[in-house]
């Protein structure tokens, strides 16, 4: 009651017993159903304050989510003695191994620190972890972790609990159920449903020189509490919290560049509510909980359905209502088509409604010139993950992406 729950939500109501039980689990919801309590509430009721080891540990895709994560893990467990702790790149390793060296029950983590961790530590002992949770395991997968989340699954060759908490369900999650989990528990509370429903669908179509005056008209008719604009680059993020800032005073701007002090700052003043426009790209919508987000905008038209989903998810949270407007050009059409239909989203319309029945593929020549951009750019992806580093552990070498810790 001390936190403000009275009800279960549907993913509580149907994970918690399992958990509890000690099954593995595979539970599949809209992002905001309540998720994160849905795990923590049982895992600290499962803990032992009296035996100091980990315990529970939780993976997580960025830091950010690491953060939320311990917080709703620490208040869960203010009276029980229940040690949380959370560890991801950017801070000094120094002081996370003094930390782990002096007693943690549960321990959230990113999959790149944790690694380092134990390839350079014996601060961390995973042998009396009874249960592992895959948090945005969904996410996870798409940011490139899939060799970390395998290695430190293989790891973990002890008698275990493992839950696999996502939004969306890839193939490569089967891959990874089918590999580590043993007759797990199936919650799919959102199969025939990926967009959260808790809010509403607003679209505005428009010519693409018009988006920026669009916006700006937007947010000063609009019932705005907060609200977080979605830009597909830094580059275009940062010109367009430039822009905002000479006609709206508290605006800020998240991205995966910043030092980790100042993006936790920028969190923790739009939590307090002292920032009312967030400009950020693609970070901020992982698994996020912002209470007081009333809006949800996408300037720049998401990449595919998933992230779309990821970003609608900050607003309209455990059944509060929100809004997601989404700005959309001639060119997004056959993808706002397919979303509309997948995610079978009922669009309401700001001014004047695009005729999607007629909207046809764009013609063959302008096909390849976009095609021939995507696979430049996979293969470039490509290339950077296939680069490997690896180390030797027990007389064996190990390798994985080289890549920076999250």
């Amino acid at each position: 009651m001390d936190m403000g729950y009275e009800d279960l939500t549907p993913i509580q109501e149907e994970t918690m017993s399992p958990i509890l039980e000690g099954r593995d689990l595979l539970a599949r919801a809209e992002t905001g159903s309540g998720k994160t309590a849905a795990c923590s509430i049982p895992l600290v009721q499962m803990i032992d304050p009296s035996l100091n080891a980990i315990q529970a540990l939780i993976l997580v895709p960025t830091r950010e989510l690491a953060l939320q994560y311990v917080d709703e893990v620490d208040r869960i467990s203010r009276y029980t003695g229940v040690s949380p702790f959370a560890v991801f790149g950017g801070l000094s390793m120094e002081i996370q191994k003094a930390k782990l060296r002096d007693g943690v029950h549960v321990l959230v983590a990113t999959p790149g620190r944790l690694i380092d961790l134990l390839y350079n530590t014996t601060s961390v002992d995973l042998s009396s972890v009874r249960t592992l949770v895959l948090d945005e395991a969904d996410e996870m997968l798409k940011m490139g972790f899939v060799e970390d989340i395998d290695f430190i699954l293989s790891c973990m060759i002890h008698s275990h609990q493992t839950l696999f908490f996502a939004a969306t369900m890839p193939e490569e999650i089967n891959r990874l159920v089918r590999s580590y989990l043993k007759d797990p528990v199936r919650v799919e509370l959102n199969k025939e449903q990926l967009a959260p429903q808790s809010l509403a669908h607003h679209f505005q179509y428009m010519a693409r020189q018009d988006r920026f005056h669009t916006l700006i008209d937007y947010l000063k008719n609009e019932k705005i509490s907060q609200a977080i604009i979605f830009c597909n680059s830094r580059h275009k993020g940062e010109k367009l919290t430039k822009e905002l800032e000479r006609e709206f005073k508290s605006v800020g701007y998240i991205h995966g560049g910043l030092e980790q002090s100042r993006r936790t700052s920028l969190f923790e003043r739009f939590r307090r509510k002292e920032i009312t426009y967030l400009v950020a790209t693609d970070l901020a919508g992982r698994g996020l909980d912002f209470s007081y987000v009333s809006h949800v905008i996408n300037y720049d038209y998401p990449f595919d359905l998933v992230s779309y989903t990821h970003r609608t998810g900050r607003t309209g949270r455990m059944g509060r209502s929100g809004t997601a407007m989404t700005f959309v050009t001639d060119q997004e059409l056959m993808g706002l088509k397919s979303l509309l239909k997948i995610n079978r989203i009922d669009p309401v319309w700001r001014g004047r409604v695009p005729d999607l029945q007629k909207t046809r593929r764009p013609k063959e020549g302008v096909n390849r010139k976009h095609s021939f951009r995507r696979n430049v750019h996979r293969a470039v992806s490509g290339e950077s993950q296939k680069a490997r580093r690896s180390t030797t552990i027990g007389g064996e070498e190990w390798q994985r992406p080289l890549m920076k810790s999250a």
